[in-house]
């Protein structure tokens, strides 16, 4: 027996990568003309009714070293990361990020798709066009009819299976202690693509009704039966087949990592009418380097000849810097560390009634409260003179764009063997819109799997440390108040200096009184603030921008029709795509990308969507 799946040797459509925008196009177009053959190949495995998928408590699990179902991207160290391994994981599975994300459901500003067609030149992309295919694509349980929300769509959103006891409490010291902010209550939507400095109880990608992942390929491909569709996994996609300029098909491996016994061959396949690259913000950038298309420079280093010259490609690499600080609660808080710890007895319990109903912490991501911040005038003075240029430059004209994620998550997020045993909940906090550009390169001309060269970018601007550092302060004032508070942990926060004002409550019997002052922190403390920031920032997983589209002279790599600039027959669908970034998680962006390239490839094939 062939140890292989068997294709055919031509299909009309080649979609190179099978994550979240990839699936989207080949559904809708499968669906649309019964006539074209489509085929998907995705280097990751098959998705389809396995439980650390369809149940959103298990994206834990996605986040273990051992993981096999997203690829970790190790980029270059930095001193301003203090030149430590800084891990950026990316899904590598059907569906992609949409399979093994937080499930957490965050949509942009509206003013983030409108500069994608006003600032970079691109018809077509800005939020009038793109909010009808965000409602297409979902249908929103929390309320039918609500603003920029969808009724009818597959993908589904809810609050999740449970109203965390740990989340109630953020909410209502939060809404207490930050009187800048709006307090909000339970019907405000965060995610409308206008609210911000608001807060309020945070939607998820989880189905009400049964308690599953909102994931794409259990919403637009499995169990739908297309006939013309044929997807395959295991697949590593090395680069284009060319002729001339034009890309006729590409060129793939097995992935012996889940096909140990497949041969190491080149193969080819051919493509009638297209060729859409789909492997992502990692991915794509390679098979182009890998043809011949890209900086000369870049592909001198990896001996491919330049067919070519396209600099954009793989660099504007862009992604959101997140901390997630730990405090001890509990042990009847509500949070997912029996989850993380994979403990039999809680785990069969929950498990056991999300089988029944779909409710319960296996119908849920630690995630029920949080706030989009945009900062006061006296707190625009604690960010610093770095941020202020930048404010006035970028934030002030467009006042639906937030300068901080803050929210709480109901679990440790780290490793468990590093923390005494109990229960941890964290309040989170990231930079919307990061200065920080950094950039993704092939290293190997033949070796898909060979490291990338990757570059981050993070923390090299004050602009992007100030912000964070203001959170960590905010976030601390507000933990140390919930009616859960039971400590700061040591060893994951800043390490301030013997005797000082801001040291450490490793232990408490509950909350400081509420009106107990501020921490004043002195230089040496601000110090220690922002060496834990370079410290312990990681990655929120929304890499972003490495084949912008564009003008080719300013380092685009594809137009607004997802052309790649000096190429025919071939285009680009992912996340790779967006010329700045969003405030926002960057799934829903995807799913529109999606559904956006959906119609665009449909209209180059003739096809009426």
């Amino acid at each position: 027996m062939s140890a292989t799946p068997s294709l055919k040797p031509e299909y009309d459509l080649i979609i190179a990568g099978g994550g979240t925008a990839g699936c989207i196009v080949a559904s809708r177009l499968a669906a649309a003309d019964p006539n074209l053959s489509i085929l998907v190949l995705e280097a990751g495995t098959p998705t389809e009714g396995q439980m650390s998928h369809i149940q959103p408590a298990r994206y834990l699990h996605h986040l273990a070293p051992t993981a096999s179902t997203v690829r970790f991207h190790t980029a270059n160290p930095t001193p301003s990361l203090g030149n430590r391994p800084f891990i950026t994981p990316c899904g590598q599975c059907l569906g992609g990020g949409s399979s093994v994300n937080f499930a957490m459901y965050t949509r942009a500003a509206a003013s983030d798709y409108d500069d994608w067609e006003q600032m970079y030149n691109n018809p077509g992309w800005g939020s009038k066009d793109l909010i009808p295919l965000l409602k297409k694509a979902e249908t929103y349980q929390i309320k039918k009819g609500a603003l920029n929300h969808g009724d009818e769509g597959p993908l589904k959103v809810s609050w999740g299976g449970k109203y965390m006891n740990i989340g109630q409490d953020y909410l209502a010291t939060a809404r207490k202690y930050d009187v800048n902010r709006n307090p909000g209550d339970e019907n405000t939507d965060l995610n409308d693509l206008v609210t911000v400095n608001t807060y309020g109880r945070w939607q998820k990608w989880i189905n009400d009704k049964n308690g599953h992942r909102s994931d794409v390929p259990h919403c637009y491909v499995y169990g739908k039966n297309f006939p013309n569709l044929h997807i395959v996994t295991s697949v590593h996609v090395r680069r284009l087949a060319l002729d001339g300029t034009k890309a006729t098909g590409v060129y793939y491996t097995w992935n012996k990592r889940f096909l140990p016994d497949a041969d190491s061959d080149l193969h080819t396949v051919s493509a009638r009418k297209l060729v859409l690259l789909s492997a992502g913000t990692f991915g794509t950038p390679g098979i182009l380097e890998r043809s011949g298309i890209g900086a000369p420079e870049w592909l001198a280093k990896i001996g491919v000849e330049t067919k070519v010259n396209l600099p954009g490609v793989g660099e504007n690499y862009q992604d959101h810097n997140v901390c997630f600080v730990p405090y001890a609660t509990t042990d009847d808080a509500d949070t997912l560390d029996f989850v993380l710890r994979n403990e039999p007895d809680l785990m069969d319990a929950s498990v056991k009634e999300w089988m029944e109903n779909g409710q319960s912490m296996m119908a849920h991501n630690g995630i029920d409260g949080g706030v989009k911040m945009r900062p006061t005038p006296d707190e625009l003075v604690k960010f610093g003179p770095e941020f202020r240029k930048r404010w006035d430059a970028y934030f002030a004209p467009r006042p639906d764009k937030p300068v901080l994620w803050m929210g709480q998550l109901g679990v440790l997020f780290g490793d468990p063997s590093t923390v005494p045993y109990g229960r941890y909940y964290c309040i989170g906090y990231y930079n919307e819109y990061p200065a920080a550009r950094g950039h993704v390169h092939a290293t190997d001309k033949d070796d898909v799997s060979a490291p990338t060269d990757f570059r981050c970018g993070f923390l090299d601007d004050m602009a992007d440390v100030r912000p964070l550092m203001w959170g960590y302060k905010q976030t601390r004032e507000i933990s140390r108040r919930m009616a859960y508070f039971r400590g700061e942990v040591p060893g994951l926060h800043p390490s301030f200096p013997e005797g000082s004002n801001a040291g450490l409550l490793t232990k408490a019997d509950g909350p400081i009184p509420f009106d107990a002052p501020p921490i004043e922190y002195s230089e040496e403390d601000d110090k220690a603030v922002e060496a834990y920031q370079r410290a312990f920032v990681s990655t929120a997983w929304h890499s972003l921008g490495t084949c912008a589209m564009k003008a080719r002279e300013d380092g685009g790599v594809v137009d607004s029709k997802l052309n790649v600039y000096g190429l025919e027959g071939v285009k680009i669908c992912d996340m790779s795509i967006p010329p700045g970034n969003v405030g926002a998680n960057t799934y829903s962006t995807a799913v529109v990308i999606g559904e956006k390239g959906a119609l665009i490839v449909a209209e180059a094939l003739g096809i009426k969507l």
